[in-house]
């Protein structure tokens, strides 16, 4: 194991045959087309906030029954339609300032290159936008505190890979570009994309070419056949259906980097231009159970949650606070299981509840001290939302 919680492992190529056939349901067309995935597989328990493109988060609960998420209860999230990608036919490239662009198929990208599995939390910019809409309402998916899931991803490096490549003198940003058309104002179709820092790229394990998920392969809405797992780094750097990785000297000129995923106070264009696109996400918890609005009986009661530590280091969660009277006395959360960098730590509180109606707080700090604010901040997108999550109860 290093730091980052990854272990070298062997992907052998029946599980790459599994691949194919567990995903025969998905593999109908050559990478280029695509077509909806019209409803969520069957077994996934997500609530759909919306249909088209698909966007799904979990009832909060079933994210504190285990550390590892299930696939069945990971949130979805999609700017388009979700490509349908046949296995044989599919390539990664490598391309840009490097001085041997290669293309390989799946296969041969795993056999050539070593494998490891890294435990890691994927969240969205946008969890929690449904606090950020109370202040002042913003447009986008409107995502409870489900939109985030930790899981166990397979893959190669996406260090080796580039050092492989032999990236060039001048080159600074990493580009992924996914096979997920979207449709843009202009009524033109893109793929979506994303970028990432060179320096994040080499920093070990914490970028993932990513083929499996919680020892599977990926299923087609999380990005089958393969897919980018940036830990540290809010969801839309980790592109699914990836099919071209390019070295820059410079971000991606791609919509989802240079507007969309920035923290600006309107839409004025000028401000956005401006503005440095997010990377990292901040430290963040929330509570799972009870849901909102529960009515409890009064006395020894169980509260349980999350808590994320700020992706940009190695922070992992140093403790967790939860409070029952709106913030003004607090009481220290048991935490689950060990400390990583780049994943949740689950939580539990064992508290005193009288009747009455009550109003539960949590905040945590992690160990770079990065601590949730008790107000978080407005903005014209509703991103990065770490405001002390706060839930309403009545005891009887």
């Amino acid at each position: 194991m290093n730091r980052f919680a990854a272990r070298t492992c062997r992907f052998p190529r029946r599980m790459l045959l599994r691949a194919s056939a567990a995903a025969a349901g998905y593999c109908l067309l050559s990478p280029l087309a695509a077509r909806l995935a019209v409803a969520l597989p069957e077994g996934n328990e997500l609530l759909v906030r919306s249909a088209e493109p698909l966007n799904a988060e979990p009832r909060l609960v079933a994210l504190a029954t285990d550390r590892i998420t299930a696939v069945k209860n990971f949130y979805v999230r999609n700017h388009g339609p979700i490509p349908r990608i046949e296995l044989r036919d599919h390539k990664i490239t490598i391309e840009g300032l490097v001085h041997k662009p290669f293309s390989l198929s799946i296969a041969e990208l795993n056999d050539r290159f070593s494998q490891y599995e890294v435990e890691a939390t994927l969240t969205c910019a946008g969890n929690r936008r449904q606090e950020i809409s109370a202040i002042k309402p913003v447009t986008g998916v409107q995502w409870d505190a489900g939109a985030i899931g930790n899981a166990r991803w397979t893959g190669a490096a996406l260090a080796d890979v580039l050092q492989a490549a032999e990236w060039q003198e001048g080159a600074k940003h990493v580009w992924f570009e996914g096979l997920d058309p979207i449709k843009e104002k202009d009524g033109s179709v893109a793929p979506f994309g994303g970028s990432i820092p060179l320096a994040r790229a080499l920093a070990g394990n914490t970028a993932l070419l990513a083929h499996a998920m919680n020892g599977a392969p990926l299923t087609a809405e999380h990005g089958y056949p393969l897919r980018t797992v940036v830990s540290g780094y809010i969801g839309a750097r980790s592109v699914k259906w990836l099919s071209k990785i390019t070295v820059s000297d410079r971000p991606s000129p791609n919509h989802y980097v240079a507007a969309a995923y920035k923290l600006v106070q309107s839409e004025d264009q000028v401000q956005t231009a401006a503005a440095e696109p997010i990377y990292p996400f901040p430290v963040n918890a929330a509570i799972c159970s009870p849901a909102a609005g529960s009515k409890l009986k009064a006395g020894r009661t169980t509260i349980a949650g999350y808590a994320l530590p700020s992706g940009e280091s190695a922070c992992t969660i140093d403790k967790v606070e939860l409070s029952r009277d709106g913030g003004r006395t607090w009481t220290a959360a048991n935490l689950a299981g060990d400390s990583r960098p780049f994943a949740w730590r689950l939580w539990t509180a064992e508290i005193d509840l009288p009747p009455g109606r009550h109003e539960l707080a949590v905040r945590a700090t992690d160990s770079c001290g990065n601590s949730m604010p008790e107000h978080g901040a407005w903005n014209f997108k509703g991103y990065l939302f770490n405001g002390w999550n706060r839930l309403n109860v009545e005891v009887s």
